[in-house]
């Protein structure tokens, strides 16, 4: 099996992917755009993608592509993140002028940048792309935050290590497919739905789920594109979709919302990680 993740080898993505499922091959693409593709269009069976960072928060673009792409989530895997302050043998902290990384890296690592004085800070599309065009232009002055495995595949040198603001910094990423996993009880739903601009419309919404002890774990929401100030809600659901208590939640959250889509039932992380 061949599973697709963003950026290049050493990215968080890759790292995901291996834990996710060591036998597996990763394979890198560009964006999140051309993970979506890769897998509805079949270059790779799986394809896997960040969705919240504990610290971050959430990475808006991949509930957007969630939604144009008809391709549903078939598990997810939570990462322990550790960023390091990557750099050419030779160079030093006091030295830099440049420090290269993802938004959401940059984002997990605050308080760290703010103690470099005089350094610009520059996002990119990737962590581990960061760490090879800092290694490529050799530039001792250049930094990256990426993963200790980047440093090891591009031969950069460590200058700080464990550099973001929290220890307990987590990424969930989900795993998206054609086909479904035979792994584990699904015991998590997934579902995308709009509302009518009404007084009460998201409590209505919401209480389907309340009146029947079903938890909802995450609540989302985005804008409704080509209608201003519309939004789509985008909820995690504490139960599979074939459970009763969960389907009927659904038939009444139905009655109400004119469109609503289940974006895949799967068993969440710790169901998963204990098969």
């Amino acid at each position: 099996m061949r599973i697709a993740y963003q950026g290049e080898p050493g990215a968080f993505g890759e790292a995901a992917a291996r834990l996710f499922e060591p036998r597996w091959e990763p394979v890198a693409f560009r964006t999140f755009d051309d993970v979506f593709e890769g897998v509805e269009r079949g270059p790779v069976h799986y394809g896997i993608v960040p969705i919240e960072n504990s610290v971050g928060g959430s990475i808006h673009r991949n509930y957007d592509l969630l939604v144009a792409h008809h391709v549903p989530i078939v598990g997810e895997v939570e990462l322990p993140v550790v960023h390091e302050l990557l750099a050419p043998p030779g160079a030093t902290i006091d030295g830099l002028r440049r420090v290269y990384s993802h938004p959401q890296a940059l984002a997990q690592c605050e308080r760290f940048l703010g103690t470099l004085k005089g350094v610009e800070i520059v996002a990119t599309y990737n962590t581990a792309g960061s760490a090879k065009q800092v290694a490529e232009e050799g530039h001792a002055d250049a930094a990256a935050i990426a993963s200790a495995r980047a440093g090891e595949l591009y031969g950069l040198v460590r200058l700080a290590s464990g550099i973001q603001d929290y220890d307990d910094n987590v990424t969930r990423f989900l795993v998206i497919g054609r086909r479904p996993l035979a792994r584990g009880v699904p015991d998590k739903t997934t579902i995308v739905f709009s509302l009518a601009n009404e007084p009460g419309a998201l409590f209505k919404a919401l209480s389907a789920f309340a009146l029947r002890g079903i938890d909802l774990t995450k609540l989302e929401s985005r804008p409704l594109p080509g209608q201003p100030w519309q939004y789509l809600f985008y909820a995690d659901v504490g139960a599979a979709r074939d459970d009763l208590a969960c389907g009927r939640a659904l038939a009444q959250l139905a009655e109400s919302a004119p469109t609503l889509r289940t974006l895949g039932s799967y068993p969440r992380w710790r169901a998963a990680e204990s098969r």
